[in-house]
């Protein structure tokens, strides 16, 4: 497998999911919080009906497969769900590199992906941001907007 800084295709992961109708809001943050630490690569809610026109939940994630029973143990013990499905998935990732640009509020990672050896996409650390933004006394779309500008210096 290549490192995950080359472009590359996944090809051995998963899409995991299910439908959460009487999972208390509550817990959902908490679930996001142990998948994550557990070793899913993603995992994001969206609001559903279910029969009977119930609100509910639909739980997606991505994991490698070898991290199934890892996701499986969580679902199963931290949610109502009995059940979920999983499907194959190949995920594509372009190259990508971080750097570290000065700003006049101070240092942020800078992400970058990179297309036919050029940079085609740029996005600033938000907690580097945030951080800058609390300890500067600053709007955050301030320390965005010293990033670009700085980028932008730099294509000159």
């Amino acid at each position: 497998m290549l490192p995950p800084d080359y472009e590359h295709v996944d090809s051995e992961m998963l899409k995991v999911e299910v439908n959460l109708d009487d999972t208390p809001g509550e817990w959902l943050g908490y679930v996001m919080d142990k998948l994550f630490e557990a070793g899913a690569n993603d995992v994001y809610y969206t609001p559903i009906y279910m029969k009977k026109n119930r609100p509910a939940v639909l739980l997606q994630l991505l994991c490698s497969e070898d991290k199934l029973d890892d996701m499986k143990e969580i679902l199963l013990s931290e949610t109502t769900t009995l059940g979920f499905r999983y499907y194959p998935l190949h995920v594509f990732r372009m190259e990508r590199s971080t750097r570290v640009i000065d700003t006049k509020w101070g240092p942020v990672t800078l992400k970058e992906g990179w297309q036919d050896g050029k940079v085609i996409k740029a996005s600033p650390e938000y907690e580097d941001c945030r951080k800058l933004a609390e300890k500067n006394q600053i709007a955050l779309k301030d320390i965005y907007q010293a990033v670009w500008e700085v980028v932008e210096k730099e294509k000159q």
